[in-house]
């Protein structure tokens, strides 16, 4: 108990040293950090399940996993523990509102993001159902589209077709008409068709060839027909419309287990409207709550620690924080102190040896006069000298 409560403790970035001195702190910190370990292994397992299933169809996907899922968690658990031990309780609500707020913004991207394959999984059998109805329909869309392309295209042989079949039909009812007048002729029945006469008369062998006249047609129109079914029977076999089939239970249990990301995020939409169009609120309703649950568990480490109330182990570390402070403030003013008088010393340094350099340059531009006006003399004096000799 003791190592997992030094674990918890450490999870939550806490002064071992300070809290040690609070027993009445022991307790709210060993829940905060376990509240930041298990939101990290929450995340972990949430990412590693959210990449899995990104990658499901290859061989590698639990290694991705695996390794995505350890790396996120502890992003995670670093995160929510610095976040958690930097948050100041002496400062005002909104501060620590401000201090917490990127962990919360990307606690709702997290969630977002990472929820969804869960939300997915959880509705699994509703979406599977939705999937397979879209892609029944969706097939059935194609083969109504192929059919009409057909009909279009061969739209002389099918036209021919329905002439005929229908001239074929009216005939075969016309010749069972004329057969049944003929029996009736045969018979003796007097009608407004019949002669009334016994037997095979002339009346009975005229409506006979009639028949027969009759019959010849219907057995050409039925070849016709017969040929223009085998012709458009082969054009369709060409177009490959006879191997476009329904699709079974099975074929679609196949197309719903390899459905991508995109379809089953799309089914998960789908299943919060129903057939009329008209939103399902329940359904929506459970979708949503959902993903606030997700939010709210990502943003637990950060939500307990602003809710727990100040402590002795909160006093005693803003105390030995203002100490540093104003002891770094303290070496802060020293060392503007040290830097001024250094520069002070540089500046009359700097003004000293500028002065030396004046004076000097001003004696040596003193001698340099004087020099210049010896040589003057000189020179004055030898010219006087040679005008006087010249005179004597």
């Amino acid at each position: 108990m003791d190592r997992l409560q030094q674990f918890f403790w450490f999870c939550s970035g806490v002064n071992k040293e300070v809290l040690l001195k609070h027993k009445t702190e022991h307790n709210k910190y060993f829940s905060i950090g376990a509240t930041v370990f298990f939101t990290s292994v929450f995340a972990a397992l949430s990412g590693g399940y959210a990449l899995w299933f990104v990658f499901s169809g290859s061989s590698l996907a639990v290694g991705f996993a695996l390794v995505f899922g350890m790396l996120w968690g502890l992003a995670i658990f670093n995160l929510d523990r610095y976040i958690v031990s930097s948050i100041s309780k002496h400062g005002t609500w909104f501060k620590q509102i401000l201090q917490a707020l990127p962990r919360l913004i990307l606690a709702i991207l997290v969630a977002v993001v990472i929820a969804r394959p869960l939300e997915l999984k959880i509705f699994d059998k509703e979406i599977r159902s939705k999937l397979k109805e879209n892609y029944l329909l969706d097939h059935k869309s194609k083969i109504d589209t192929i059919n009409l392309s057909f009909a279009k295209k061969y739209t002389i042989e099918l036209n021919k077709k329905v002439v005929v079949q229908k001239e074929a039909d009216s005939l075969d009812k016309e010749v069972k008409q004329l057969r049944y007048v003929l029996n009736q002729e045969i018979f003796g029945d007097r009608t407004n068709q019949t002669s009334g006469k016994l037997g095979y008369g002339p009346y009975a062998k005229m409506k006979e060839g009639v028949i027969i006249e009759k019959e010849k047609r219907l057995a050409f129109l039925r070849a016709e027909g017969l040929m223009l079914d085998s012709l458009i029977a082969a054009r369709k076999e060409a177009d490959g419309l006879n191997r476009q089939v329904i699709l079974d239970d099975h074929a679609l249990d196949s197309m719903a287990n390899v459905a991508g990301f995109a379809d089953r995020n799309r089914g998960l939409a789908q299943i919060s409207v129903l057939r009329n169009g008209k939103d399902d609120g329940s359904t929506a309703t459970a979708v949503l709550f959902i993903s606030l649950l997700f939010v709210a568990f990502e943003c637990l480490p950060v939500i307990v620690k602003l809710l727990t109330a100040k402590g002795p182990y909160d006093e005693e570390i803003f105390a030995i924080e203002s100490v540093k402070m104003n002891d770094l403030l303290k070496d802060r003013e020293k060392m503007i102190k040290v830097r001024n008088a250094l520069q002070e010393k540089a500046i009359e340094l700097e003004l000293s040896k500028q002065l030396k350099l004046t004076e000097e340059r001003t004696e040596a531009e003193t001698i340099t006069e004087l020099s210049e006006i010896e040589d003057w003399k000189t020179q004055k004096l030898a010219h006087n000298k040679e005008i006087y000799t010249d005179q004597t």
